[in-house]
């Protein structure tokens, strides 16, 4: 089993910045998948930026050219540099972690950010 614990949401301003971090334990498998989604009220949650398990990242439109992610497969960690927020970044973000031939996908316990003057 694998667990995620996510760091980093809070209060901002518009055009403020904020940098959310995912760590991973337990029974990691090699290579895998890890990235970020973000639910807002009243919406669907949808994908914010992932790494494949091939290392390649991906971003949604929405947020292109503002976010960059990270990761350090030393330390099972996925990071979430988030620039020029906007309020309608406001959601919960969640950490997302799936290994390579598994059928299981494993989501943090989410973390609140507020884009807000």
């Amino acid at each position: 089993q694998v667990q995620l614990a996510e760091s980093g949401g809070g209060l901002v301003q518009p055009g403020g910045s904020l940098r959310l971090s995912c760590a991973a334990s337990g029974r990691l498998r090699n290579p895998n998948s890890m990235g970020w989604y973000r639910q807002a009220p009243g919406k669907q949650r949808e994908l914010v930026a992932i790494f494949s398990i091939h290392g390649i990242a991906t971003y949604a439109d929405s947020v292109k050219g503002r976010f960059t992610i990270s990761r350090d497969n030393a330390v099972n960690t996925v990071n979430l540099q988030m620039n020029s927020l906007k309020v309608e970044d406001t959601a919960v973000y969640y950490c997302y972690y799936k290994g390579a031939f598994s059928s299981m996908n494993t989501w943090g316990n989410g973390t609140l950010v507020t884009v807000s003057s």
